[in-house]
C-alpha cells in the first residue's frame, strides 16, 4: 500500500490532490499550517475512500515543522510518495514596492522549506538508506519562466529555483529508486487570490490563457496522480507545465 504525504495538503490544489490520490489507494499524511476546519473536511472526504488519513499541524515555515511532520509520517508506517504542495504568496505588487520580511517570507516558504521536505523525504525513501523508494512531486509554478513582472518577481523566483531543484535532486538519488518531478500549474480557480487581496485576478486574466479559461485543482492533481503512478514510471528530473498553453 502507497503512503504518501502532502504538504499544504488540506485546502486548494493540496486538497484536490490529496483526493485523486485516495481514489488510487494511498493512505495519506495532509500536512497543514492552521486551518483546523479545512484539515477535517478534507479529511473526512479522503475517509470515504476507503483509505487511511492522518492530518498533521505543522508550519514548515518554522523551524522544526519538517522534523515533526516526517515523525508523525513514521508513526503511520514507511513512505513511497511526497507531494511537496504547501506553499503561498503574500501579496501582489511590484518588487520595489514589496517589503524586504515579505520576500523573505516567500522564498522561506516557497522554496527553503520544499527544498528540506525534500531532503527529509531522500533521507526516509531512498533505497540506499534502507528505504523503499518512492516519488517526490514538486509544485512549481508556471511563474517561474513567466517572471511575474508587476505582481510577484520574488515567487516567481522562489519557484524557478523548484524547478532547479527537481532536475538537481532528479539527477541525484535516480540510482536510490527515487523519481523527483514537478508539476508546475498556471493560472488556478483557488482562494489564493481572494486571500492575497486580488479575488477578481482570475477573472481579469482568463482571457490570457491560449485555452481561454483558468485551470481547476483537480486537473492539477490529475497530472501529479499520473506522475506519482508506474504509468511515469519513465519521468524524472523534469517539470510538466498545467498552464493552458501560457
Amino acid at each position: 500500500m502507497a503512503l504518501t504525504l502532502i504538504t499544504g495538503g488540506t485546502r486548494g490544489i493540496g486538497a484536490a490532490i490529496a483526493i485523486r490520490l485516495a481514489a488510487e489507494g494511498h493512505d495519506l499524511v495532509l500536512g497543514y499550517a492552521r486551518d483546523e476546519e479545512a484539515a477535517a473536511h478534507t479529511a473526512d472526504r479522503v475517509r470515504r475512500t476507503g483509505v487511511e488519513v492522518r492530518t498533521v499541524r505543522a508550519d514548515l515555515g518554522e523551524p522544526g515543522g519538517v522534523e515533526e511532520l516526517f515523525a508523525a509520517a513514521a508513526e503511520v508506517g514507511r513512505l513511497t510518495g511526497v507531494v511537496n504542495n504547501a506553499g503561498a504568496t503574500y501579496e501582489y505588487a511590484p518588487l520595489v514596492e514589496t517589503p524586504a520580511a515579505s520576500v523573505r517570507r516567500t522564498i522561506d516558504v516557497n522554496l527553503t522549506a520544499p527544498i528540506l521536505t525534500a531532503r527529509a523525504a531522500v533521507e526516509v525513501m531512498s533505497t540506499a538508506r534502507g528505504g523503499d523508494g518512492g516519488v517526490i512531486v514538486n509544485i512549481s509554478s508556471g511563474a517561474a519562466t513567466l517572471g511575474s513582472p508587476g505582481e510577484y518577481v520574488h515567487y516567481a523566483a522562489a519557484k524557478a529555483g523548484i524547478d532547479a531543484v527537481t532536475k538537481g535532486l532528479g539527477l541525484e538519488v535516480a540510482s536510490e529508486g527515487i523519481r523527483v518531478v514537478a508539476v508546475a500549474p498556471g493560472l488556478i480557480e483557488t482562494t489564493m487570490h481572494a486571500s492575497t487581496g486580488d479575488p477578481g485576478r482570475v477573472a481579469r486574466m482568463a482571457p490570457q490563457i491560449p485555452l481561454g479559461r483558468a485551470g481547476s485543482a483537480d486537473e492539477i492533481a490529475e497530472a501529479v496522480a499520473w506522475l506519482m503512478s508506474p504509468r511515469a514510471s519513465y519521468v524524472t528530473a523534469t517539470t510538466l507545465r498545467v498552464t493552458g498553453g501560457r
